[in-house]
Formats: C-alpha cells, structure tokens, sequence
C-alpha cells in the first residue's frame, strides 16, 4: 500500500459508481417482476428465486472476498467484481429462459462478493477521520442511495426502453468506474507466509445458508412437515453449530468471532442484518401495486421518488449527526422511521387513493430512516475494525446485509405467496409486510442492546476502544 497516498474524489466516484452498478441489477430487478415474467415465459416462483438468488450467493462469497481482499489486494478483487458484474448483465441482456437468468444472477452475486467489501476496504485504508466519515456517506449513497435510484430508473427504463436495458447501463457504469480507480495503488496486508484459506470453513458456511434459504422459500410448497423440509431445517441447525464450533478453533477462519467481542461491531452488523431484511418489502409493495392495483412497473418506481429523494439527502444529514452525538442516536432513529414507514406500506385496507398516498409517505418514511441510519452504522463497522481485517470485517458487516436481503426477501415472498394462493392478495401483501415491520422491531432492539452511548463520539479514542487481536495477517 503507498503510504503517501491519500483518497481523492476520482476514487470516491469511482466506487459509487462500481456500487451503483451492484443496485442497478440487484434493485431495479423487483420492480420488473411482471415484465420479465411475460416476456422470458417463467414462472413467478421461478424468477423468485432469480431475485434473490444474487443477495444469497453474495451473502456465502462476501467474507471470503473481504479476506482474500486483505490478502491479494483490494483494488485487484474490486476490479474482478466489475468484470463479473459485466459478464453477469451480459446474461441476462441475452437470456430467453430461466438458465441464462439463472446463471446471470449467481454471477452478480459473486460481483456483488467482491465489490462490496474491497470499496469499503479502500475507502478505510486511503480515508482518515471525517475524511473517511465523508467517504463512507458518499459510499453509502451509492449503497443505500442506489436502491432508491436503481428501483426508480429501473421501472423508467423498463418501461420505455424494456427491462434488458437496465443491465446494458450497469455494464456501462461498471467500466465507468473500472477507468476511474486505475490510477489508485493497490491496497492489501503485507504477509510474510503463502497465501491460505479456509475453504472447509466455506463448505460448512454453503451447505448451511443454502439449506436455509430452501427451507424458507421452498417450505410451503414441499410442506413444512415433509421429510424434506425436516430433513434440510435439521442441516440449517447442525450446520450453524458445526461452523460455529470449528471456525473458533483455527487460526485461519472464514469468520473470525472474536470481531463480534466488540459490541459497536456487533451491533451494527446485527442491525444491518435485520434492517436490510426489511428489503422483502419492496418485492411484495412493488408486486402488489402492479398485480392489485394495475400499476405499471413506471408507476410503482414513482411511488418510490420520495424514497430515492429523501435516502440521498439524509445521509450527508446521518453523517453531520454522527459527527456530533455519536452513532447511536441517528442508528436508533434511523430504525425506528424505517420501520413506521413499512408498517404504512401494510395498509393495504385503504382504498385507491388514499392507499397511493400510505405507501408513498411509507417510502420517503423508509429513505428518512435508512439516510439516518446508514453512515453512522457503516463508520460503526470500519472504525471498530483492525486495520490487518478490515477487509473481512466489512464482508462480515455486508454479508448481514446480502443474507438478511435473501432472507428477508425469501421470508417475504413465501408469506405473500402462500397466503394469496387461499386468501385475498391485499391480505396476502398486509401480512407479507407486517412481516418486515417485525424485523425492524428487532433492528432497533439491537441497536438498543449493543451499541453504546458513547460509539462514535468525537472524543473517542477509537484505536484505544477496538478490540485487540493477535496479528494473523502473515499466515
């Protein structure tokens, strides 16, 4: 790493935009759920699974990417995550059936693995300060200002260009921002032994998160009682013990828990896993609006506007805050608009009218919560994290967000489903996201728990407060 470097705003816009390019087929995908049904000939349990099956391979491949991240440069795998997010779009540009779809989301996941963790890695190793608190915001627009931009553009550019375009801007941003970090030096732990990974420990991790993931969204249609959905929850709950026990006892781990003996850490990577898995109601308000109310995919991206609006301007506002009074206040906050603004969103009672107007107050409600939230929580995770694991810490930290995006949505999806296939689809969407204001509640509570008054604060001694570990970065 050059020492004598120091981040310009070149690298800042060029990993927005590699984290925009992540949104832009991650996001704008729930709300072209019906184009994109139509037009590729698939079932909706089908392109269910298509959805959320890049959260779900970005959320197994996360932490390993942060790590070798720290190992093999972090520039390098931004750069890999790029060039796979193109190959991704390119699936889908051309895809005429499930497989190509299929294929193309996985590889976004395993994009989304690489770019998520290295961007915030670089953005600690050349950031300093409120240099690097003003980084993180600007990275936190790309993150959590993306869905909001990326769900509004993507239903525009659905509906007046046809959804495969939203992929062919996302190639184009991916080489925007390849040209704009060529300049950065790369950035990684300098280690004295072989390179080494714990591919036993992902193995476990795989096995583990893709059982649960079945369960959850396959569960009502095998049965929950069935051999089958036994059988798979019984190696959910073996395999989470199995993990736990063996990653605790080597040296070289894919998850080191001691990171979680740091409770700001600990805290903010709890509540951005719950928070994230309020994503589930997107999927179900978007696909509800078009399929009960005859919304066009353009339409339910306008109902949205507000959401985009309000994210971009409050995270400047979230990291003003945190700079002030510390992370907990504006973490708290955050989660509890948020999940005002999704309870609105359940609504579904209210006639036409005044139902529009529920669920597009829920959504400014929900981008005025996450713009609170999101900078103070992402500066939580990095400044608690040692400088040799960084790069894993933020896996860890974004891994919250991919696997409670997958669960969320899975959790989600599977609720609305099953109920409107016996019930009514507005009772089916009420529930459905009642289920993501449930999630919000335990967000919040988190926050509460772990993180304390004082994290973040001006006056803290961060480096005195992290959490000491002994330095394995050579092994």
């Amino acid at each position: 790493m050059d020492a004598n470097y120091k981040g310009t705003n070149k690298l800042i816009a060029g990993i927005v935009f590699g984290v925009i390019t992540f949104w832009l087929f991650a996001q704008a995908m729930v709300n072209v759920v019906p184009a994109v049904q139509a037009d590729l000939g698939i079932s909706h349990g089908t392109l269910n699974i298509a959805i959320s099956l890049t959260a779900l391979f970005s959320g197994l491949f996360i932490v390993a990417a942060g790590g070798i991240a720290d190992k093999i440069g972090r520039k390098k795998i931004t750069y890999l995550g790029l060039i796979l997010s193109v190959i991704g779009c390119l699936c889908l540009v051309f895809a005429q059936g499930s497989a190509l779809l299929i294929i193309g989301r996985i590889i976004q996941g395993l994009s989304a693995a690489c770019i998520m963790p290295a961007t915030i890695a670089l953005m600690k190793a050349y950031f300093e300060g409120k240099e690097r608190q003003r980084a993180l915001s600007y990275w936190s627009i790309g993150s959590w200002g993306g869905s909001g931009v990326c769900s509004f553009a993507g239903g525009a550019i659905a509906t007046y260009l046809g959804w495969r375009w939203i992929f062919i801007f996302s190639i184009v941003f991916a080489i925007l921002a390849m040209w704009l970090i060529k300049d950065t030096p790369e950035s990684k732990v300098e280690g004295n032994g072989k390179f080494k990974f714990d591919f036993g420990g992902l193995a476990i991790f795989i096995v583990t998160m893709i059982a649960l993931n079945v369960v959850i969204t396959f569960g009502s249609d095998l049965g929950w009682t069935s051999p089958i959905t036994i059988i798979l929850a019984i190696v959910t709950i073996a395999g989470a013990i199995v993990f736990f026990k063996v990653e605790k006892g080597k040296d070289i781990a894919l998850i080191d828990f001691s990171l979680f003996k740091n409770k700001p850490y600990a805290g903010a990577t709890y509540s951005n896993f719950l928070l994230n898995a309020i994503a589930g109601t997107l999927v179900v308000a978007n696909t509800y609006v078009q399929v009960g109310r005859g919304f066009t995919a353009f339409q339910s991206g306008m109902l949205s506007i507000g959401y985009l609006v309000v994210v971009l301007a409050m995270i400047r506002v979230g990291e003003k805050i945190l700079q002030r009074v510390g992370a907990k206040v504006p973490m708290v906050w955050g989660a509890i608009i948020t999940t005002v603004g999704v309870a609105l969103m359940a609504l579904t009672f209210l006639p036409g009218f005044l139902y529009t107007v529920a669920v597009f107050i829920g959504f400014v409600l929900f981008g005025l919560g996450l713009g609170i939230y999101a900078t103070p929580s992402t500066d939580t995770s990095v400044s608690n994290a040692p400088s040799h694991k960084v790069g894993e810490a933020a896996g860890v930290y974004k891994m919250a967000s991919s696997l409670g995006s997958a669960i969320g949505v899975a959790i989600s999806a599977t609720v609305y489903s099953s109920i409107a296939a016996v019930g009514s689809i507005e009772l089916a969407a009420s529930v459905g996201i009642i289920v993501n204001v449930i999630f919000g509640i335990l967000s919040l509570l988190s926050i509460l728990i772990m993180v304390p008054k004082d994290a973040g604060k001006p006056s803290d001694d961060q480096s005195k407060k992290t959490y000491q570990m002994p330095n394995k970065a050579a092994n």
